[in-house]
């Protein structure tokens, strides 16, 4: 069995990829904000900075920055998905668990990417953004409400119309 080595670079920046087991579930998006909660019950203890998001029905993509000094983006993970099922088992959904004991809500392991330089960080961000409409749960960008996109319109960053090609539509 090949054995997974992760690249822990204390502060640094990471892109994430987390996936539900079932691929068919809309489990993160009817329940985003329990999602929201345990991710920030996590960052409360254990801090980090989310730079860039998007949460689609069944996995979830973003771009987090480390304190200075601390590389433990695994024990952040453990601990969301942990709370994410408590919450969730909260409002009545039932879980189910292994033969470890483990719950059976998510994927075992997670993906994670080392952000390199300026151009790295700024692809990252961009296909975090675009991934709604490249899974068709969007027709443009700005329509999926589960975004950090929304924040970097407000906040001038990126303009509302960002990567919309049909120039037949009124955009704003």
């Amino acid at each position: 069995m090949v054995k997974y080595r992760r690249y822990y670079l204390p502060g640094g920046t990471y892109f994430f990829t987390v996936t539900l087991r079932n691929r068919k579930s809309d489990w993160l998006t009817k329940y985003v904000k329990q999602l929201g909660d345990a991710m920030r019950r996590v960052q409360a203890i254990h801090p980090y900075k989310i730079l860039a998001i998007v949460v689609l029905p069944d996995h979830l993509h973003t771009l987090w920055e480390l304190p200075e000094g601390d590389s433990n983006f695994s024990l952040r993970w453990r601990l969301i998905k942990m709370q994410f099922a408590e919450n969730i088992k909260a409002k009545g959904v039932k879980i189910i668990k292994n033969y470890r004991g483990e719950n059976t809500l998510w994927q075992r392991r997670f993906w994670e990417h080392a952000i390199r330089d300026e151009k790295d960080y700024q692809q990252h961000v961009d296909y975090i953004h675009y991934n709604p409409v490249k899974h068709g749960l969007a027709e443009r960008v700005s329509d999926w409400p589960y975004s950090s996109f929304h924040r970097y319109v407000s906040e001038d960053m990126l303009p509302s119309n960002w990567c919309y090609q049909n120039d037949d539509l009124d955009v704003e």
